[in-house]
């Protein structure tokens, strides 16, 4: 039994409005575009009404929103009927909380420590508030909780649970129900039956006010323990619900009680009730400084859960595993691994789990041919400078890095210093890239998870003060370490479990080195004992129990350093630092301007080495902007002349729209840069309505609020800005205001023009590489046309399908026409290559050759192909070969700097002059013989000679700036 690796993957973003039965009826149009997976978001019940799935609150069902476990098998069987496999995207590292949607963690906030579900989180029981031990600390109120408790905003309420099951006291905030300890109880009780009409049922409320008293205590203690207090809440309850059942006045008594304890001026009554919680309600500002649950990144509903449990692992991945076992699911997407403590025993208990299944299901099946029976990639973002550890059980990644390569290939290196300078003389920003990120770093370790670095430096300081050598250091230096050794290291984190690889070494050092050259404290000493604890190892001096403490340091930093990436990085620098904002995207680097042809080669020869079926992602639910929005702004680093006369004259052109704050001019040149850019890539490319301006307008509104908060600059999520916020959807309301007359928008539209033509081009190529290269192309819903979406929620919106489908339906005719009709086809798509008419046909053609002859995608050996002539630096030639086939391709790039204007098409002798590129590599030791070769040119359609030797551009590249030549040695001859 060996994994099933997919041809190609196709993303759809399932949501209430796009749900099981919606993706079914769209499965024969992704049948004949000819990807082999569906590539599906979390399908476990989430939140109500949640758009992405990520917020899961019961991971062992499928979500009634989406249709359930019968819309989804539904589903699962209509893509088998049309043979097409299921990927599922899943999520180890967090759950939704806070609401009361997740049964686990109401039954943690119900008994606290005593919760057998108190073990699946990663929850700090004794912080460093005493009066916190034993408690979770919610951060959901929208003020202080005095002023909160005094304006009768919280509020107790019985509330009655499905049938068959006893209710129970919660307390309600707005729309937030938080569960109560049944041992709590009483003093509402007692009210009740003081409130009654009757003795019997006065006697009875008191009896159960009695039986409260006597629920088990909320410490942890043990699994029986556990039990034991489960059983006697249960028996509560349901004594409770009795009485309400066979005794008429109880619940007039009861709802009498509620009404006196709500209503109690003092509240004093209600506030000992809730300190007798196992939880305590905050001020939402308060996270930042006392939330004791392990978060992802700073998102207070969304707790961590502690997967190295078997326990949690088993509980959480069951229904995934139990799915690929029956082969319903054929491989698995695993979202954020770097948040669990050891993903290399994460992934090789997936692989493991399912391997057993399989076992159980059909033992007389042949055991896995290798220690990756099921398909999976993570969603792992790996710097240039590192990669995957070779010690994790998957596939690969899913493709942020791919790519990122791409949107560097695409740009033009020799513009790089002009576009920095047009950038800093614009807006005015100083300082490097690494100084932007060690700041922001700091500045998220200190403000959005301070929390989490107070839990580090307590942590640390428990280890120090076991040493005589080391327990001098305090907590304030302690913590300042910590924080400025994470804000300094060059990669997500680290992966020390046992022991430190020679990697991990040397990100340890070059963090330590950061933070000694940076910080201010006094005794740098310090980082010596902090860089010994980071590598999981105890100092000179230590007793033999200090392993363990310095061990869950170790790992709890590490999972510290992960969203502290991304929150400073991603969600922070990269709104920042605008040189050239499409390649500012996950796992990408704002200055790698421009790829060498060289540096592209080595890394594709290296992934098809040792990670030949990882992803290949052009635009992800996680982008900032799509493809081909990027692929036009791109086309920027080509004209940086352009570009800077371009902002000269918008900013003349919109001062009567800026406004002068206290806090300076808005937008700020930052935003305002920023702006330009977007509208440059999001523009429609033809004519535009009235209606379709304001829809534009609403979009890129929400989208310029949205990164003017992440970058912190002048609001942010924590402290925003209104009035700064007001001013800069006011600029846009007049900016995107109407057609005409609008000096500004005609030019940008103007401009935008251009950039849509070349960056059209772009996306072309990129579909050419990204579907020949190593690896598993992925396509995000709707991308194989255009699609100009910025970042979420913008990039889940409906995607055309019956356009896509009546595009390819006519391609489908084209294929079959004669070969001079076919060709003025391409020649009227390649004319107006915006469309995407033109770029579903490469998808689609590709596709079908990845059907058609597996095997040389998925395996064959990639050769780097070189050029010579003066537009050599414009093309990307490689092949890919196995014994039975070949494939040469060739993509042009950077078509601005070639051509100089949008008016001359990038074909032909008039274009490619001398340029040529050498076969030679490519026929080496294949099909032996001389002479020329027959081959399919995909694009076209149609047959052509291939040369042993160079291979004139000029003739390979007459109607499309693309060729693919397949030759098929199956058949009975290839040589002409």
């Amino acid at each position: 039994m060996t994994a099933s690796i997919p041809r190609a993957t196709y993303r759809l973003q399932l949501h209430k409005d796009f749900d099981f039965a919606a993706a079914q009826a769209i499965l024969p149009y992704l049948q004949a575009l000819g990807v082999s997976h569906v590539y599906c978001s979390p399908i476990t019940r989430a939140r109500p009404g949640s758009m992405h799935g990520y917020d899961v609150a019961d991971p062992r069902e499928i979500s009634p929103e989406l249709g359930g476990r019968e819309g989804f098998e539904r589903f699962a069987l209509a893509a088998r009927a049309l043979g097409l496999q299921l990927l599922l995207d899943i999520v180890p590292n967090h759950m939704g909380v806070i609401a009361s949607d997740n049964p686990w963690w109401s039954d943690v906030l119900t008994h606290g420590q005593a919760s057998a579900y108190a073990g699946f989180f990663d929850i700090d029981w004794r912080p460093m508030d005493p009066a916190m031990a034993g408690k979770v600390l919610l951060p959901v109120l929208g003020a202080p909780y005095g002023e909160v408790l005094d304006q009768g905003q919280l509020q107790l309420a019985w509330e009655v649970k499905e049938e068959g099951e006893a209710g129970g006291f919660v307390l309600r905030y707005f729309e937030h129900g938080f569960p109560t300890d049944p041992g709590s109880w009483a003093p509402v009780l007692r009210l009740a039956a003081d409130q009654a009409e009757d003795a019997d049922t006065a006697e009875g409320l008191t009896a159960l006010a009695d039986r409260a008293d006597a629920v088990p205590p909320r410490e942890d203690r043990g699994a029986a323990g556990a039990r034991e207090r489960a059983v006697a809440a249960a028996r509560l309850r349901q004594g409770l619900q009795d009485l309400l059942a066979q005794r008429r006045a109880a619940a007039p008594a009861i709802t009498a009680a509620l009404e006196r304890l709500n209503q109690e001026p003092c509240h004093d009554t209600l506030h000992a009730l809730l300190e007798a919680q196992p939880w305590r309600l905050g001020f939402w500002r308060v996270a930042a400084d006392e939330i004791n649950y392990r978060r992802f990144f700073d998102i207070n509903e969304l707790a961590a859960l502690r997967v190295e449990s078997e326990d949690v692992f088993e509980a959480t991945h069951a229904l995934a595993l139990d799915l690929t076992a029956a082969g319903v699911v054929d491989g698995l997407r695993i979202d954020h691994p770097d948040g669990l403590r050891d993903p290399a025993q994460y992934f090789a208990r997936l692989q493991d789990g399912h391997a057993r299944r399989l076992a159980q299901l059909r033992p007389d099946a042949p055991a896995p041919a290798d220690a990756l029976p099921l398909y999976v990639v993570a969603e792992k973002i790996t710097a240039a400078h590192a990669d995957l550890p070779a010690d994790w059980r998957l596939h690969g990644t899913t493709g942020y890095r791919f790519g990122a390569l791409l949107n560097s290939l695409f740009s033009d290196r020799s513009q790089a210093a002009r576009m920095e300078r047009v950038w800093r003389g614009f807006t005015g920003a100083e300082g490097s890239l690494e100084d932007m990120v060690f700041d922001a770093k700091l500045a998220v370790a200190y403000g959005a998870l301070g929390a989490e670095l107070n839990l580090l430096a307590t942590q640390l300081k428990r280890v120090a003060g076991a040493n005589r050598r080391t327990r001098d250091y305090g907590f304030t230096t302690l913590r300042t370490a910590i924080a400025e050794a994470a804000a300094g290291m060059p990669v997500y984190r680290t992966y020390v479990v046992d022991a430190a690889s020679e990697e991990d070494r040397r990100f340890v050092d070059w963090a330590i080195a950061q933070a000694r050259r940076r910080t201010a404290i006094a005794d740098t000493s310090v980082f010596d004992f902090l860089r010994a604890c980071l590598l999981g190892e105890p100092t000179e001096g230590s007793g033999a129990d200090a392993l363990l403490p310095v061990r869950r340091f170790t790992w709890r930093f590490q999972q510290f350093c992960a969203p502290l990436a991304a929150k400073g990085v991603e969600d922070c620098v990269f709104y920042r630092y605008l040189q050239l904002v499409s390649l500012n995207e996950v796992g990408g680097d704002p200055t790698a301007q421009g790829l060498t042809l060289a540096a592209f080669h080595g890394a594709s020869s290296d992934r098809a080495a040792r990670w030949p079926h990882t992803m290949l992602a052009t635009s992800t639910h996680d982008n900032k902007r799509s493809e081909d929005v990027r692929n036009r702004i791109a086309v920027l680093s080509e004209r940086p002349a352009l570009w800077r006369l371009g902002l000269m004259r918008w900013h003349q052109l919109t001062r009567s729209l800026r406004r002068e704050l206290p806090s300076g001019t808005a937008p700020s040149r930052d935003d305002e840069l920023l702006l330009y850019q977007v509208l440059l890539g999001v523009l429609p490319d033809g004519e535009i309505d009235a209606e379709a301006l304001a829809a534009l307008r609403t979009r890129v509104g929400q989208y310029m609020g949205k990164a003017a908060r992440e970058a912190k600059l002048r609001t942010s999520w924590v402290r925003p800005d209104e009035e700064y916020e007001q001013a800069l959807q006011a600029f846009i309301d007049g900016l995107l205001g109407r057609l005409a007359p609008n000096p500004a928008l005609s030019d940008l539209r103007a401009l935008a023009r251009q950039l849509a033509w070349f960056g059209a081009l772009n996306s072309l190529s990129m579909v050419v590489v990204k579907f020949t290269s190593p690896g598993v192309p992925d396509i995000y819903q709707g991308n194989e046309m255009q699609d100009l979406s910025l970042v979420d929620p913008d990039n889940r919106r409906p995607v055309d399908y019956a356009q896509r489908q009546g595009t390819l339906a006519a391609h489908e005719a084209l294929l079959l026409a004669a070969e001079p009709d076919r060709l003025a086809g391409l020649a009227r798509m390649s004319a107006t290559p915006a469309d995407g008419r033109l770029k579903l046909w490469a998808t689609w053609r590709l596709l079908a050759l990845r059907r058609e002859d597996p095997a040389l995608l998925c395996d064959g050996a990639y050769i780097a192909l070189r050029g010579t002539g003066r537009a050599r630096e414009h093309v990307v030639a490689y092949a890919r070969r196995t014994a039975e086939g070949l494939l040469v391709v060739l993509a042009a790039r950077l078509f601005a700097r070639l051509l100089k204007s949008a008016d001359a098409a990038p074909v032909g002798e008039a274009c490619w002059g001398d340029a040529s590129v050498d076969l030679t590599p490519a026929f080496k030791d294949w099909n032996g013989g001389a002479g020329d070769v027959t081959a399919l040119e995909l694009m076209g359609h149609v047959q052509r000679r291939l040369p042993r030797g160079p291979l004139r551009l000029a003739d390979a590249l007459q109607a499309l700036p693309v060729a693919v030549f397949w030759v098929d040695a199956r058949q009975p001859a290839v040589r002409a």
